[in-house]
C-alpha cells in the first residue's frame, strides 16, 4: 500500500472520529430521550450482511447497514467519511480483517466507542485461514516482487460453507447479547440458518463425488478468489491470476498456458468472477482454437453487491447454490 495512501487516510480517520465525537456530545439529550434506538450493526461485505440480515429476522432491535454496496469490490474498497462515523457509531462491527481491511484497526484503535463489540472473520476463522496460492500457469503479482517471502493470506473465507457455520454462530453469539430480551429469536433463527448451511454442504458433497474434479481441473481466466470453496470440493485448478492480484492484464504466457488446458477438453467450460469484462476468456478461447463453441461461466465470489442486486432478493445461500450449479458439468451426460 503506497505511504501517501495511508497518511491520508490515517488523517481522514482522524478527523470523522473527531467528528462523530463531537456529533455525540451535541445530541446526548436527544439521544437519551430515545433509548428505543435501534442496536446498529455494521458489515463490510455483503456475505457478512446478508447473515446478519438472517439472524435478525423477526426482529425490529437492529439497525443494519452494509458498507460496500454500490458494487464496490472488496480489494478496492476505501471508506468515506460517512462511513468511519457509521462504523464509529455501531455496537457491533463486522469485517474480514485480510490485507484489504488494512485501514480498520486505526479506525477501531482511534474509535471512543468502548462498548463496541467487533467480529474479524479471518481472526475467529483463524485454524482455517489458507495462505495465497500460486498454482501452475497463474501470473504473479508485481506487487509481490521482492518479497518472495512474505507470507500473504486469502481473504476470501466466506467462501467455505464449513467458515460461514462458525461465522454465523459467532455473530449470533454477539446479538443475543445486545438484545438479551430477544435473544431466544436470534437462537432460533441461527438454528434455522445453520440448516440451510448443511444443506449447502450436502450438495458440495454430491456435487464432489459426481464430478471428476481431480483429474478434470477448473480454467478460471481471471482472479481466483474460490480456493476455498473449490477445497471443499476437492477440484483442481487453473487461472490467470491469484485471488488479491492486481493484475488485469494476462501475459503472452499466461495465455499460452490457459489456451493449451482448454485444448484438452472435447466440451471445454472457461470460468470467470461476476465483474469480469471476459477479455482474457475470450483471448483464451480463441487461442485454443473454440471460438464460438466454448461458454462462459461467471462464478460469483460475492466481494461486492449492489443494493439493487440486494433488493431483488440476492442471498448467500442462493448464490453458492448458482456457483455450484455452474460447476457441475464433468458428471454430467
Amino acid at each position: 500500500m503506497k505511504m501517501n495512501k495511508v497518511v491520508t487516510f490515517f488523517f481522514a480517520a482522524v478527523l470523522a472520529l473527531s467528528f462523530a465525537g463531537c456529533k455525540k456530545n451535541q445530541n446526548t439529550k436527544t439521544e437519551s430521550e430515545a433509548e428505543k434506538q435501534k442496536i446498529k450493526v455494521v458489515a463490510t461485505i455483503f456475505p457478512e450482511y446478508d447473515w446478519v440480515k438472517n439472524l435478525i429476522e423477526g426482529s425490529d432491535s437492529f439497525e443494519l447497514e452494509l458498507l460496500a454496496k454500490n458494487g464496490t469490490d472488496l480489494h478496492s474498497y476505501q471508506p468515506s467519511t460517512a462511513d468511519i462515523v457509521k462504523i464509529a457509531s455501531s455496537d457491533l462491527f463486522i469485517y474480514v480483517g485480510g490485507e484489504s481491511d488494512f485501514w480498520v484497526s486505526q479506525v477501531i484503535k482511534n474509535s471512543n466507542n468502548k462498548n463496541q463489540f467487533t467480529v474479524n472473520l479471518m481472526e475467529i476463522l483463524a485454524q482455517n485461514v489458507k495462505e495465497e496460492e500460486n498454482v501452475e500457469g497463474m501470473q504473479s503479482n508485481k506487487e509481490n516482487d521482492g518479497h518472495e517471502d512474505e507470507i500473504e493470506y486469502d481473504e476470501h473465507v466466506w467462501l467455505s460453507v464449513k467458515n460461514a457455520k462458525t461465522a454465523v454462530i459467532k455473530i449470533a453469539e454477539y446479538l443475543e447479547v445486545l438484545d438479551l430480551a430477544n435473544s431466544s429469536v436470534y437462537a432460533k433463527n441461527l438454528q434455522n440458518y445453520l440448516k440451510k448451511l448443511d444443506s449447502l454442504s450436502e450438495i458440495a458433497l454430491e456435487l464432489s463425488k459426481k464430478n471428476d474434479f481431480s483429474s478434470k481441473p477448473l480454467i478460471f481466466c481471471d482472479r481466483f478468489p474460490f480456493r476455498y470453496m473449490t477445497d471443499e470440493l476437492g477440484a483442481k485448478y487453473f487461472a490467470a491470476f491469484s485471488g488479491c492480484s492486481a493484475e488485469t492484464e494476462a501475459s503472452f504466457e499466461t495465455v499460452a498456458f490457459l489456451s493449451k488446458k482448454v485444448q484438452e477438453f472435447e466440451e471445454p467450460r472457461v470460468f470467470v468472477t461476476e465483474n469480469s469484462d471476459k477479455k482474457i476468456a475470450k483471448t483464451v478461447i480463441k487461442n485454443a482454437g473454440f471460438d464460438g463453441k466454448c461458454e462462459i461461466f461467471v462464478i460469483d465470489s460475492m466481494q461486492s453487491a449492489t443494493f439493487d442486486q440486494i433488493k431483488a432478493g440476492k442471498n448467500y445461500i442462493d448464490v453458492m447454490k448458482e456457483n455450484y450449479e455452474k460447476l457441475d458439468f464433468f458428471g454430467k451426460e
